[in-house]
C-alpha cells in the first residue's frame, strides 16, 4: 500500500514538494486495457466525494450503501501494528452474525498509529453515520490507506457523508475504484455472474494495493459485493478458501501493511434461491467458482501493479516434501531482490535461483533441483544442463509475463505465488512518497 512510517526527510525549501501536487505516475505497462464490465449488485448503492484530506482535485473517499439484512464476511492483517480501522471491524465481523449497511473508505490516510486520536477520528466517523443515515454502529465498516502515523481529519470525511448515492452503475463502479488508490497505477475491479439453481446473482469487487504487499491474510484493501442471499457463516467459510488462493499468493515487496482488509458482502436481493446453510453445499458450486475468479483476479492486479513493475513473475515450486515448504519456498524465490532486479534487467541468472531455494531453510537436495524459465530447462541434477541456450532464454526473459518453475524432486506438494520485478521505480515511488 505504499505506506510509511519512516521519519520526515529533511530536504531544502527549494526542493520540498507539496502533498497533494505530484505528478500523476504512469500507467503500469501491466495494466488492463480497460476497465472490466461490471453488473449492477442488486440493493448496492455508491458514493464518491473529494475530501481533500490528503488529494487536491481528486475523489478520495468511497461510501457503498447496503440494505438491511445485508450479512458480511471478513479477512484482515496479521500485523501486530493493525489500524484502528481493522480492529473496528475486526470486532464488528466477530459479532455473531454479522450485518452490514455502509462501508466507508478513505484513501491518502491510513489512520494507523494514531493513538488516542486515531481512535477518536473513527468514533467521530462511526457517530457521523449514524447521524445522517441511522446506521448501527455495528453495521458500519471502515477503512483507510495511505500515510502511516498522520492524525486523520475526519471532520473532513464526516462532511462528505451525505454524498448522494446511486446505483452500481459501471461509472459508480469505476469511480469507487479510482477513488479508494493512493501509488495505484490503475483502478481495479473485476466482475462475475454466476447461478444457484436458477437464480442468476452477481458478484463485484473493487481493490487497492501497488506497494507494501505480501501474503498475510489479505495484504491490500479488497471489497466485494454480491446481491445472493447468504448467511455470514458461509461467506466467512467461503472467503477463508478465497483469500489463501488469491490474496495470500501474491508479494510485490514482502511488506505486510497495517491496514489490509478484504470485507465480501452479500445484499441478499437476488431473485430468490434455495436456501444455503453450508459452504460446500453442491448448489453452490458455480458461484464458488466465480467467487474465486473475482478474488484471484483482483490479487493478479495488485501485482501487475507493483510499484515500478515491468514484469509479471509466476514462481511455482513443485516435488516438495510438504506444501507449507513448498509456499516457503516459492516466496524465498519471489521475495529475493537479486531474483527481482535480474528479471528486470532480463538477466538469465538461474544461480540466483538456486540461492533463493537454498537459502528458505526447507527440505531440498541440490542433485535433484531442476530449474527452467518458462519453457527452458537450465538446469538438473546439481548442475546447467548440456546444450544449455543463454542467448535463447534471455530472449525468453524480454516478455512482459516470466515463469519460474522449480522442481525440488523430493516430494509431491507445489505452491504458486506471483510477484513482480524490483526496477528504480520502485526505489523512486517510495523515497518521494511523503517529501
Amino acid at each position: 500500500m505504499a505506506q510509511t512510517s519512516a521519519s520526515q526527510k529533511k530536504t531544502s525549501p527549494k526542493k520540498k514538494k507539496t502533498a497533494g501536487k505530484k505528478k500523476a505516475l504512469p500507467v503500469s505497462p501491466l495494466a488492463p486495457t480497460e476497465f472490466p464490465e461490471m453488473p449492477e449488485v442488486s440493493g448496492l448503492e455508491i458514493a464518491t466525494a473529494s475530501t481533500g484530506e490528503r488529494y487536491k482535485g481528486r475523489k478520495d473517499l468511497l461510501v457503498a450503501h447496503m440494505p438491511a439484512g445485508t450479512t458480511v464476511a471478513g479477512a484482515f492483517t496479521q500485523s501486530s501494528t493493525a489500524s484502528g480501522a481493522v480492529e473496528w471491524c475486526r470486532s464488528n465481523v466477530l459479532s455473531g452474525s454479522p450485518r452490514a449497511r455502509v462501508l466507508v473508505v478513505n484513501a491518502g490516510n491510513a489512520n494507523a498509529f494514531t493513538g488516542r486520536r486515531g481512535s477518536e477520528a473513527i468514533k467521530a466517523i462511526a457517530d457521523g453515520v449514524n447521524d445522517i443515515h441511522g446506521y448501527p454502529k455495528s453495521q458500519i465498516f471502515m477503512s483507510s490507506t495511505g500515510v502511516i502515523g498522520e492524525p486523520l481529519k475526519a471532520a473532513k470525511i464526516v462532511a462528505k457523508l451525505d454524498a448522494k448515492p446511486a446505483k452500481a452503475s459501471q461509472a459508480r463502479w469505476r469511480d469507487a475504484a479510482e477513488a479508494i488508490r493512493t501509488t495505484d497505477t490503475f483502478a481495479k475491479g473485476c466482475a462475475r455472474v454466476a447461478k444457484i439453481e436458477d437464480s442468476e446473482v452477481r458478484i463485484g469487487g473493487i481493490a487497492k494495493g501497488s506497494g507494501m504487499i505480501a501474503p498475510d491474510l489479505a495484504t491490500m484493501l479488497a471489497f466485494v459485493f454480491t446481491d445472493a442471499k447468504l448467511p455470514s457463516s458461509v461467506l466467512q467459510a467461503l472467503l477463508a478458501v478465497g483469500i489463501r488462493d488469491s490474496f495470500n499468493q501474491i508479494t510485490v515487496d514482502s511488506d505486510t501493511s497495517t491496514s489490509d482488509t478484504v470485507l465480501l458482502f452479500a445484499t441478499g436481493k437476488c431473485a430468490p434461491h434455495a436456501e444455503i446453510t453450508r459452504a460446500g453445499d453442491p448448489r453452490l458450486k458455480d458461484f464458488r467458482e466465480k467467487l474465486q475468479e473475482v478474488l484471484e483476479d483482483l490479487a493478479k492486479q495488485i501485482v501487475r501493479d507493483g510499484e515500478g513493475a515491468t514484469k509479471f513473475i509466476t514462481v511455482r515450486v513443485s516435488g516438495a516434501s510438504t506444501a507449507r515448504s513448498a509456499k516457503a519456498i516459492a516466496l524465498s524465490i519471489a521475495n529475493s531482490p537479486l531474483v527481482k532486479t535480474a528479471v528486470a534487467g532480463e538477466d538469465a541468472n538461474w544461480g540466483r535461483i538456486v540461492m533463493a531455494v537454498g537459502k528458505a531453510g526447507e527440505p531440498a537436495e541440490r542433485d535433484k533441483l531442476q530449474i527452467s524459465f518458462g519453457p527452458h530447462l537450465l538446469a538438473e541434477k546439481g548442475q546447467r544442463v548440456a546444450g544449455y541456450d543463454e542467448a535463447l532464454v534471455s530472449a525468453y526473459m524480454k516478455n512482459p509475463e516470466i515463469e519460474i518453475c522449480v522442481d525440488l524432486g523430493i516430494g509431491s506438494q507445489s505452491a504458486e505465488i506471483w510477484t513482480c520485478d524490483l526496477t528504480h521505480g520502485y526505489i523512486s515511488i517510495n523515497a518521494d512518497y511523503r517529501s
